[in-house]
């Protein structure tokens, strides 16, 4: 029997795992600290909140004068901040050993970046426990991680690189709830997730969405004809994940409640401190929207520049959305994304581990549930970035998106794998079988090492070739 090793690695894996993390540490440092402080998106803005956190060491309100936002009238601070709190403390016990301002700004942004590796080990665990096949695993992990803009989101103060982390630990401890009914360590991994995503980033709510439904209906069954609850292990094990999820985040809601007049969301009262302080032209009856231009929301999609712009810079717009990449790289993604999306239509069950294949074979229903909320976890934030951009405030901006990315990576790779399996069908059906197995597991392996360096070459042009350069300039 051999040896389990750290994440389940062979020998033959590290080098593979050394440029996964080696990639992320170099490239996510390099823009950490090149970037000028506030040229990522609102930077200056967020960073109000840490800041206040770190000179006061407590929460601030969002009608605090002192971290509102002077066009706009109101406060990130109406909204979670969990991220900014770690931040914040970060930068207060930095502060007793300098009071550089430079060091601080670092600090609070290193807290994303960890936050970053930390999903990165999760997409590692998930790529294991969604594909069997190790090509496809790596795949997943380098197309998710070093997606351009992905990584971007980890080097400047937000709340979007925990929201991403909180995702992928969700996922994680979902799909091992699935797998082990539920087991309290799967669900206090899953609940952990729910907590940090619950206080950092509203448009993620729909993975908390799902697990609850999928929770739901893993209790569900039918016999006889009738469905039927398995009552105990339900009540048993959703209390326990519902008093780790209100633990967790509970203080937050009900400060919300008694700061804000009952609005637990805090969006109701944002939105009349920015009517009461925001300047004239960004009021929320004053700011030009696409509904405010006359259009309607199917010529938004079709003839403006939203679809464009959205899809671009959820690939890679770096700085205040004004840093683009070689057409080549927009080109590239939008190929694998196009071809792994087709590629789903093609009926395949062979990226199932033996295992999983029994489970999906007894449960289908589920299964095709499983894959119908992770298909509403796509589609959340599209439709919310286009209700946003629509009738609140004319930016189409991909981080909006960025949610959607783990399921969407996940679908890519398989539908891409699914239109090699059918290639090699049609170009090998010739061949012996063992000719076929050989021919096709160079091929394929051939094949996902170049588009992983595709991705990784990619990043190197984006950072090194266009943004650096970039920013040499001031």
């Amino acid at each position: 029997m051999k040896k389990k090793r750290f994440l389940n690695l062979t020998s033959r894996e590290f080098p593979v795992i050394i440029l996964y993390f080696s990639l992320y540490f170099i490239i996510g440092l390099s823009l950490l600290f090149r970037q000028p402080f506030g040229d990522p998106p609102d930077e200056f803005n967020r960073y109000l909140i840490p800041q206040y956190i770190a000179q006061h060491g407590t929460l601030p309100n969002g009608y605090d004068e002192s971290i509102r936002i002077s066009s706009y009238g109101f406060s990130y601070a109406f909204q979670p901040i969990l991220p900014y709190m770690v931040q914040g403390y970060c930068m207060r016990m930095v502060q007793f050993f300098t009071q550089d301002q430079d060091i601080l700004v670092y600090s609070a942004r290193m807290v994303n970046f960890v936050f970053g590796l930390i999903m990165a080990v999760f997409v590692l665990l998930l790529g294991q426990k969604w594909f069997a096949d190790k090509r496809l695993q790596y795949f997943f992990c380098f197309l998710t991680m070093f997606l351009p803009q992905s990584i971007f989101l980890h080097t400047y103060i937000n709340t979007d690189s925990c929201c991403m982390m909180s995702v992928a630990i969700m996922l994680y401890g979902l799909t091992c709830c699935l797998e082990n009914h539920f087991a309290y360590s799967s669900c206090t991994v899953m609940s952990i997730g729910i907590i940090f995503c619950a206080l950092s980033y509203y448009n993620a709510y729909s993975f908390i969405l799902s697990c609850i439904l999928l929770f739901i209906a893993h209790y569900l069954s039918f016999q006889n004809g009738k469905l039927r609850l398995d009552w105990k292990p339900f009540f048993r094990k959703g209390l326990f994940v519902s008093i780790l999820v209100l633990t967790g985040i509970g203080w937050w809601f009900i400060r919300s409640y008694i700061l804000y007049d009952g609005d637990i969301l805090g969006l109701r009262t944002r939105a009349v401190c920015g009517a009461l302080y925001g300047s004239e032209n960004m009021r929320p009856d004053m700011r030009v929207t696409y509904k405010s231009l006359g259009y309607t929301i199917p010529t938004m999609l079709l003839k403006s520049d939203f679809p464009v712009l959205s899809i671009n810079s959820f690939i890679c717009t770096y700085g205040p959305m004004s840093i683009i990449t070689a057409l080549w790289i927009y080109r590239f993604y939008k190929l694998i994304f196009a071809a792994g999306i087709l590629g789903n239509l093609i009926p395949s069950a062979r990226l199932l581990r033996r295992g999983d294949q029994r489970r999906a074979a007894a449960r289908p229903v589920l299964r095709i549930f499983f894959h119908a909320n992770m298909l509403l976890c796509i589609l959340v934030p599209c439709v919310l970035s286009i209700i946003y951009s629509y009738g609140t405030d004319c930016q189409p901006q991909g981080r909006y998106l960025m949610p959607a990315l783990i399921p969407l990576c996940f679908y890519c790779v398989r539908g891409i794998d699914k239109g090699m399996h059918a290639l090699k069908v049609l170009c090998l059906r010739r061949k012996t079988d063992a000719e076929e197995e050989s021919l096709s597991g160079c091929l394929f392996t051939f094949c996902y090492a170049a588009l992983t360096l595709v991705i990784v070459a990619a990043l190197c042009v984006t950072v090194y070739g266009y943004v650096f350069p970039y920013y040499a300039k001031f």
